[in-house]
């Protein structure tokens, strides 16, 4: 024996001291087992005195005064395994009730058998190995099946103090009984990828946090009670914890739906010297909450992903309020606990999601705290609205002649300042009519937009007025609207919108006053989360969802290089400025569709002329709309940019639309 440090008592439920006098000194009148033994019978009290003791209780003393770092298990069936661990003290005991009570629905026993224990002694708990099955019994799937409740099972079984054990085939979905007396499989079987791969998903990740739920100095046992007021003794609850890390474990062992609360623990003993008192805890305090209605606590659950959020005190007081379906299974891990302040307003999470999970919590609150942004840019970007500028532009197109390419846009109002000749010119102080409708649509737009700026300024801490930003949209709003067919923008609803994502976005950052306010701009779509504003506009619009990302992309990287553009086509060697700039920035690469391949990195030709066209696009938008130029200036300007752009085509094209050949082209 001393050369194992682990030994196995194999049918340890047939106990010693029992069945010997049974066999070898049957008691007078018995009979006994063998016949021919009857002569050597033995009272109850002779035999007592010849044998005091169990012998496996004496085993297990021996070798803990000979041999105390050996662990002792013993194979106890016939429910016996509460006697081993308790009176004669095996280390460790196969629990062969996990698997006969929870398979057979016997719940309210198996609970039973856990506050006796808890009762009794907590430690004991850490004794019992849990399995599904084992050589002598049917294997697990048989029993259990490969559905919820498999899972249901198994997951108590490694989420429970103790030891988890698994039988031979189980995790593979082998139907085949492997008895100790096998030296082969008799069947044929396939491993059951469906089933392995729900392990890997579902109950490895637990294993790997077996410490959490290991030991029993923290371990609870809950009542789950119905909103009638009764327990359901078919829903196992129990919370356990390792220094900060907690968890909270539900599973339903019926097939039928149920709906209760979890609050107070079920008693278990604390031992202080010879004397044991017996003790509950709420399940705040299992889990080590703060008693306080400022506090919250978050949790996810394991299979869902899903994050969770309940008052701390509230689980004090109340506790948590749960709906489990048929063998459904909730493990909620992760658990921190957040202070609701004016800032972070948790306490407005909670109550705008109600119980409800969601699959990032501080995604929740952020989108509360960006709520005054979000919203009022929301009012401008939104299918309906950029529909009805859709239409307003060919009703204006209609009315109104186009812009000439040297002609300033005048702010939008009702009349516009700006006159029609059958030229296409105007003259100055001539006043036009706008299509029914468009006034006062634009008119609306021009207070969406002062609310929008009005926001920006609160929320980014900025002083400056945003009457010139304002008026500077408003402007190439008008252009935009008086643009010919065939214009930067398309003649549809998506390409329009692109245009107008852009335009509500692009100038905003000036409000901040910095030096910088194209990559303001960029990093308020980002972070205030416009981008996905626009994407779901995109998408309601009619483009897809990849296409509409990418979109979006190509809308937030002109924020961030449209104006720059606009100075490289007038700059000597702006041209490579300008290139450096855009492969810097992973955004610009990812418009292109720039790629690694062999070594080598290229760039797409549709890709990288749809950029260019764009950056000419709003470079004519901006130059038109802009009062400061003279008409001599506005058409050296688009000049420039249109010259870089075609530059840029041909130095693409010459490179075979490799980028380090692209380079050395240009700023050669």
């Amino acid at each position: 024996m001393r050369q194992f440090p682990i030994i196995r008592f194999d049918a340890a439920m047939t106990l010693t001291k029992r069945h010997y006098q049974r066999l070898w000194f049957p008691e007078p009148g018995t009979g006994g087992a063998i016949p021919s033994r009857a002569e050597h019978g033995m009272t109850k009290a002779e035999f007592d005195a010849a044998m005091p003791n169990e012998f496996w209780r004496d085993v297990v003393d021996r070798v803990g005064a000979e041999m105390p770092d050996t662990l002792l298990l013993a194979e106890a069936f016939w429910l016996m395994e509460g006697y081993f661990v308790r009176t004669l003290g095996m280390h460790r005991v196969y629990n062969s009730a996990f698997m006969n009570m929870l398979r057979d629905e016997e719940n309210a026993n198996y609970r039973s058998v856990i506050k006796n224990t808890l009762e009794f002694d907590p430690q004991i708990l850490k004794r019992y190995v849990n399995f599904m099955n084992n050589p002598d019994e049917r294997t697990a799937v048989d029993q259990f099946g490969k559905g919820d409740k498999y899972f249901g099972v198994c997951t108590l079984m490694v989420t429970l103090p103790g030891l988890p054990m698994f039988g031979h085939g189980q995790i593979e979905g082998f139907a085949e009984r492997y008895g100790m007396e096998f030296r082969r499989a008799s069947w044929d079987e396939t491993p059951d990828r469906w089933l392995i791969e729900r392990h890997e998903r579902e109950i490895f990740p637990l294993l790997h946090r077996r410490r959490l739920f290991a030991e029993v100095r923290d371990f609870l046992l809950y009542d789950f009670f119905t909103p009638e007021g009764h327990v359901n003794e078919d829903v196992f609850a129990y919370s356990n914890r390792d220094g900060s890390e907690r968890a909270l474990v539900l599973y339903h062992n019926r097939y039928a739906r149920t709906a209760g609360w979890i609050r107070t623990s079920a008693a278990y003993a604390v031992k202080a010297g010879s004397e044991k008192t017996l003790r509950q805890r709420s399940l705040g305090e299992g889990l080590g909450l703060t008693r306080s209605p400022a506090h919250f606590c978050i949790f996810r659950d394991h299979f869902s992903g899903l994050e969770y959020i309940r008052s701390s005190l509230e689980l004090f007081e109340r506790g948590l309020y749960v709906e489990l379906g048929g063998f459904q299974c909730q493990v909620f891990l992760d658990f921190r606990e957040v202070s609701s302040e004016r800032d972070r307003p948790w306490a407005e999470v909670a109550a705008e999601l109600a119980g409800r999970g969601t699959p990032s919590l501080d995604e929740a609150l952020l989108e509360i705290q960006l709520r005054p942004v979000v919203g009022p840019f929301r009012e401008l970007v939104n299918a309906s609205l950029f529909q009805s500028l859709f239409e307003a532009r060919g009703r204006t197109r209609a009315a109104l002649p186009p812009l000439r390419r040297a002609e300033p846009a005048d702010p939008l109002s009702e009349p516009v300042a700006s006159a029609g000749r059958g030229d296409g010119g105007s003259r100055a102080g001539e006043r036009v009519e706008l299509p029914d409708g468009v006034g006062a649509l634009l008119g609306d737009i021009g207070h969406k937009l002062q609310r929008l700026l009005e926001a920006v300024k609160l929320q980014a801490g900025a002083s400056r007025d945003g009457t010139a930003v304002a008026a500077e949209v408003e402007r190439e709003l008008a252009v935009i609207l008086r643009q010919p067919d065939g214009a930067p923008g398309g003649d549809d609803a998506t390409g329009l919108g692109t245009l107008l994502g852009w335009l509500f976005t692009h100038a905003l950052g000036k409000v901040s006053g910095e030096g910088q306010p194209e990559g303001l701009g960029r990093e308020w779509l980002r972070a205030w989360r416009w981008n996905r504003v626009l994407v779901e506009t995109l998408r309601e619009l009619g483009l897809e969802a990849g296409e509409a990302a990418r979109r979006v992309e190509m809308i937030e990287a002109l924020v961030a290089h449209g104006r720059a553009f606009r100075c490289a086509a007038l700059e000597e060697g702006g041209a490579g400025r300008a290139l450096e700039s855009w492969l810097a920035d992973d955004q610009v690469q990812r418009v292109v569709r720039a790629n690694e391949y062999e070594g080598s990195w290229w760039f797409h030709r549709e890709s990288w002329e749809s950029w260019l066209e764009w950056l000419v696009a709003v470079a004519e938008i901006e130059c038109a709309a802009d009062p400061s130029l003279e008409p001599r200036l506005r058409d050296l300007h688009l000049g420039a940019c249109r010259d870089l752009a075609a530059r840029m085509i041909e130095a693409a094209a010459e490179s075979g639309y490799r980028l380090d050949r692209l380079v050395a082209r240009v700023t050669a």
